[in-house]
């Protein structure tokens, strides 16, 4: 009797899915894994620190303490009516947001590359736990930050904190979240980004109003070429909602739209190179 052998010729090749198909339904299936990245790197961040996570605490009041000498007392820098204390710590906020993010999602494909070569999952998962990390610090820092108005008996509208707040919040995790990813991915392929994310997160503190308001500026039309950093729009939103300043709208629209950018700039070149995080990483 003849024997016949059979073999198959189909092929399977897997392809990254649309530009922007984002696949909330995926990235949900998988959120015990989201949940398991932000808890590991919660406890890695903290774990062989003598104080541990007071380090939350402790960071930006020490920070809040040197600018307030520096720039509150030495040079006397405005404040827009609020002490400067309060002031300085209500642009760290956020700052820390970013750069804390920045400087974690900047290597953390690369870094999980052992388990992206082993297992599928959206690729997404890592990003986003990595900016969930700042997160939880931030809620941290901002019950702080409730704690010092408090104490310090600054009296500020309460529904304009309400309303204002959450905005500044938002424009921070959506800027930091689209560079984070734009950068992660990235740095897969070139590894000189590993050098430049720290460089850009300094020069970046110098065009962010953390230590002075936009009001010191010398020339009207600087703010609008720095709003074009989307952490300005959320200072200031967050300042007014303390503050109840006037708000140029202007100046937050522009970094409602670069932050939007940045995310689907982000969003673009993740998807067009996560087919090959596996062989890169």
């Amino acid at each position: 009797m003849e024997s016949t052998n059979y073999h198959s010729d189909i092929e399977y090749e897997i392809k990254p899915a649309g530009k922007l198909d984002l696949n909330f339904k995926e990235l949900w299936q998988y959120k015990e894994l989201f949940y398991f990245f932000t808890w590991r790197d919660i406890k890695v961040k903290y774990k062989q620190a003598y104080l541990g996570i007071l380090w939350v605490v402790l960071q930006p009041l020490f920070m809040m303490m040197v600018f307030s000498f520096f720039f509150g007392k030495v040079l006397r820098v405005p404040s827009d009516g609020i002490p400067y204390p309060i002031f300085v710590y209500s642009g760290m906020m956020f700052w820390n947001i970013f750069s804390s993010g920045l400087s974690s999602s900047g290597d953390c494909l690369v870094s999980n590359a052992n388990i992206i070569k082993k297992i599928y999952f959206p690729r997404l998962v890592i990003p986003i736990s990595v900016i969930f990390v700042s997160v939880f610090d931030f809620i941290i820092t901002f019950a702080l930050f409730i704690g010092l108005i408090l104490f310090l008996q600054i009296k500020i509208d309460y529904l304009k904190f309400i309303e204002l707040f959450p905005l500044a919040f938002l424009i921070t995790i959506v800027t930091t979240f689209g560079l984070g990813t734009l950068l992660s991915a990235l740095n897969v392929k070139y590894r000189d980004f590993k050098y430049i994310i720290p460089f850009l997160i300094q020069a970046t503190l110098f065009i962010t109003p953390v230590i002075y308001p936009i009001s010191v500026l010398p020339f009207p039309w600087i703010k609008y070429v720095l709003a074009l950093n989307p952490l300005t729009g959320a200072i200031a939103l967050s300042r007014a909602a303390i503050a109840g300043n006037v708000i140029d709208w202007n100046i937050i629209m522009i970094s409602v739209v670069t932050s939007l950018l940045l995310l689907v700039a982000g969003l673009l070149v993740f998807k067009r190179t996560e087919a090959y995080f596996a062989d890169l990483a």
